[in-house]
């Protein structure tokens, strides 16, 4: 086993799992704070809803889709002052942190918006027609009926934060995709990467099966 694996720094591993856990943590916290609201707001300024408003909606719309737009790597690169100026540094997991939420809120924003379109339009007229506020209807209608909906897009932005911060080691932000690309693709050490991977995907499957069973469990049969 020793052989096959003679390149695998096992300690080197272990800090990079811990750098790469950091950045998915913190960054898709801060995702689904900052998306949760902006995708109810995308929604309650649409047609046909409670405060409909096309100049909001559409200024809400076009930012979101730009920031959809930009590929990660490219945004990593553009956001690095603004990053500096946030986090003090460029590097690291701190400096990952801003452009993977930049990157990862409006992807979950419009998750969340396609999950309150999936609400029963009838359960919304119902809610209004007892005289609820717009604090009720987001808060005892919307959220609850949409929240499997929500737990879904919330897995899959958790997968992909995964990705982006494989990417995000290409600029020196550590983790395991900084382990990829240093030992796996610079030195061509192929056990090094083949590792990084297969934690990679152990990651991915793992989010996946909590996210499955989180759906599972608020949906309502």
């Amino acid at each position: 086993m020793s052989g096959w694996f003679a390149n695998v720094d096992w300690s080197e591993i272990g800090q990079a799992c811990l750098d790469t856990l950091a950045m998915l943590g913190g960054s898709l916290l801060l995702t689904l704070a900052l998306g949760l609201p902006l995708g109810v707001l995308l929604f309650l300024t649409s047609p046909g809803q409670v405060w409909q408003n096309r100049v909001v909606s559409g200024g809400l719309a076009l930012a979101v889709n730009l920031l959809r737009s930009v590929p990660f790597i490219i945004l990593l690169i553009v956001m690095i002052p603004l990053t500096v100026l946030l986090a003090g540094t460029s590097l690291g997991v701190a400096g990952a942190i801003p452009p993977l939420v930049v990157g990862a809120a409006p992807f979950f924003a419009r998750l969340v918006e396609t999950a309150l379109r999936e609400v029963d339009r009838n359960t919304i007229e119902a809610v209004q027609a007892m005289g609820a506020t717009t604090r009720d209807l987001v808060f005892r209608a919307l959220l609850p009926e949409a929240l499997p909906g929500i737990l879904a897009g919330a897995t899959v932005t958790a997968i992909a934060l995964v990705s982006f911060t494989a990417m995000a080691g290409a600029v020196g932000a550590g983790g395991l995709g900084d382990l990829a690309i240093r030992f796996g693709y610079q030195r061509f050490q192929t056990d090094v990467m083949l590792v990084t991977v297969a934690l990679l995907l152990v990651l991915v499957q793992l989010l996946q099966m909590a996210g499955d069973r989180l759906v599972r469990h608020f949906t309502r049969r």
